[in-house]
């Protein structure tokens, strides 16, 4: 079967003498970026389990790195539109990469997305993590203390359980090749920035966190608990 596929931009168009004006006495907000299902997918030779969700194609990139002395290779594919939707909002925030995934492997993803482009310079790893129950939080306080400007965007809701105001959920991404969710976020954030805190807004999902949550924490306990 054959699809077709559209090709799909956002226009970026040059903002008002008004708009211009109104974003010169609001400080410059902070969008924080989770790397794995979010930006990217990706598997490594050494992966023992049965990978359920097959590649529909060539990784976008191969990164080698040595784990414990061992030789790794990680087959990366990056989400639809990845790098549009970074180079539009690169112009309007600034990005922060922030992975539960290992400084060796999460710096070297960062380094192929960012293409020498400058944007993807500040970093947080695993270590900077929290491990709750099993599963790694992220502290948005340590990045910036003024919660009204910031906010991450992540495929994990136990990754920013604490933050459930300062956050934008976005389905796991794997190899849907017709996925647009990237793309889709594109308006709401260019509007984003002309609020003054991110929270007034973003707290009217409040109720799609908490089920998110506890979705995410039941099926963490069930994998947690011993077999019975």
């Amino acid at each position: 079967m054959l699809i077709q596929f559209q090709a799909v931009k956002y226009y970026d168009c040059p903002l008002s003498p008004l708009s211009t004006h109104r974003l010169h006495f609001l400080p410059k907000k902070i969008l924080v970026l989770d790397l794995d299902e979010t930006l990217i997918h990706s598997h490594h030779d050494g992966l023992s389990r049965v990978v359920t969700v097959k590649p529909t194609g060539s990784p976008d990139f191969i990164i080698r790195v040595e784990i414990e002395r061992h030789p790794v290779r990680f087959f990366v594919y990056k989400r639809p539109h990845v790098d549009y939707f970074l180079e539009i909002v690169s112009k309007w925030y600034e990005l922060v990469v922030f992975t539960a995934s290992m400084e060796i492997y999460g710096a070297a993803v960062a380094d192929k997305l960012d293409n020498n482009r400058n944007i993807l310079n500040r970093r947080y790893y695993r270590q900077h993590c929290t491990l709750e129950f099993g599963a790694y939080s992220k502290d948005l306080a340590a990045i910036n203390d003024d919660l009204s400007r910031i906010f991450i965007l992540d495929n994990s809701p136990i990754a920013y359980r604490s933050y459930p105001l300062n956050a934008i959920p976005i389905k796991s991404w794997f190899f849907d090749p017709t996925d647009t969710s990237l793309l889709s976020l594109l308006p709401f954030l260019d509007a984003l920035r002309f609020c003054r805190d991110v929270r007034s807004v973003l707290g009217m999902n409040l109720h799609l966190h908490q089920n998110l949550l506890f979705t995410a924490s039941n099926s963490l306990t069930t994998q947690v608990l011993p077999a019975r």
